[in-house]
């Protein structure tokens, strides 16, 4: 039977950490304003240390020189973004009332179609409410850019001080830099996944003269980033513009077969394949998380979802206490869940088991001799 004391020193550090997380939820929650920022570019610092390290190593460029120059690598890479944004939403400007009048018209089509069904709608109200919404829909698009541009900005500021702050001479290991590691490869790879996901899609889209191919291509770049879920809304938001535009089936069909294929291809099997190990997270880890960072930071904490997670994974498995947590994450039951073979730990998960956790296999040897006794 387990040891009640060691019982009471479970329950109680668990309790203590359950505390811990909600007390850290509701600051994260209280200061999103100024965390996100500083996460953002905590992720574009790792992404972009290699750059400052080989300038001042190998090229013996003196600090405050390859500090500026990747700072400007930085901006270059944000203003060919942003310019690649204004030129979507220029697009979107010039055609939007024109794709009112054409789902206005769409829709009056399908209400007479219901009319000849039985069944009866206020059309009229219903046309006009589509043909005001769509451009006030545009107009607040277009706030929430401008707020994304002070971000951006606070983003660079803190991006400029972590650089500074930053010497490549240190020599790093442990945790910090096995976090560095697998965070950098992380989003170096989806970045580059999400990339081409992007190029492939628009591709696909301009290849049926699909208006706006270039948004829907920018779009599922961006939202290939949020797992999961960011690939099916990608695939499913050229629909009403392509019944917009063509009011005919096999082109609607078209832009959610061929960019959904995509998407399965890249995603299920080049990705995996060039992200090897990856995070390691169970997809029931991946999906919770998701839920919980959107809880606490929106939009923003959906993006950067499975990084935090990853780290907080890292972390948990520095310590005895908070192990099983960490192994559950990547879908590891712990050992006391469930009984040992008495025979011994022969199989290969038993010995895996026994490699990772050699206390936990002599415990259960003690006790199953005593049983025997």
């Amino acid at each position: 039977m387990p040891d009640k004391r060691d019982e009471s020193a479970w329950l109680t550090t668990a309790s203590l950490t359950v505390l811990a997380a909600v007390a850290i939820a509701i600051v994260l929650r209280y200061t999103s304003k100024v965390m996100i920022p500083f996460v953002l570019a905590v992720f574009v610092v790792s992404l972009v240390s290699p750059i400052l390290d080989f300038q001042v190593l190998r090229l013996k460029f003196p600090r405050p020189i390859a500090v500026l120059v990747t700072f400007l690598f930085v901006i270059v890479i944000i203003v060919v973004l942003c310019l690649g944004v204004t030129q979507v939403i220029q697009t979107i400007v010039t055609t939007v009332y024109e794709y009112s009048a054409s789902l206005a018209d769409l829709t009056t089509k399908a209400f007479e179609k219901m009319g000849e069904w039985g069944e009866e709608f206020n059309q009229d109200r219903i046309v006009s409410d589509l043909r005001n919404r769509i451009p006030a829909l545009v107009t607040t698009t277009l706030s929430t850019v401008f707020g994304l541009l002070w971000d951006v900005t606070l983003v660079l500021i803190m991006v400029i001080f972590l650089l500074a702050g930053r010497n490549p001479h240190v020599v790093r290991s442990g945790v910090y830099a096995h976090m560095d590691h697998q965070i950098r490869r992380y989003i170096a790879i989806k970045v580059a996944v999400s990339a081409l996901t992007g190029i492939l899609i628009w591709g696909s889209l301009k290849l049926i003269d699909l208006e706006l191919a270039a948004l829907f291509g920018m779009l599922a770049f961006v939202l290939n980033f949020i797992p999961n879920i960011g690939s099916v809304i990608s695939t499913l938001l050229p629909i009403p513009i392509a019944a917009a535009q063509f009011q005919s089936p096999w082109p609607i069909i078209f832009v959610v077969a061929v960019p959904g294929t995509i998407q399965m291809i890249v995603g299920n099997v080049l990705e995996p394949k060039v992200m090897g190990e990856r995070l390691n997270l169970h997809p029931i880890t991946v999906l919770l998380a998701l839920s919980f960072w959107g809880l606490l930071w929106g939009v923003a904490g959906m993006f950067l979802a499975v990084p935090l997670t990853g780290i907080l994974r890292i972390i948990l498995m520095q310590f005895e206490t908070l192990r099983p947590i960490g192994n559950l994450l990547i879908g590891e039951l712990p050992p006391s869940w469930g009984r040992p073979d008495r025979s011994g730990i022969n199989d290969k998960a038993g010995q895996k088991s026994a490699r990772n956790n050699p206390s936990f296999t002599e415990k259960i040897i003690v006790v199953d001799k005593g049983e025997n006794l």
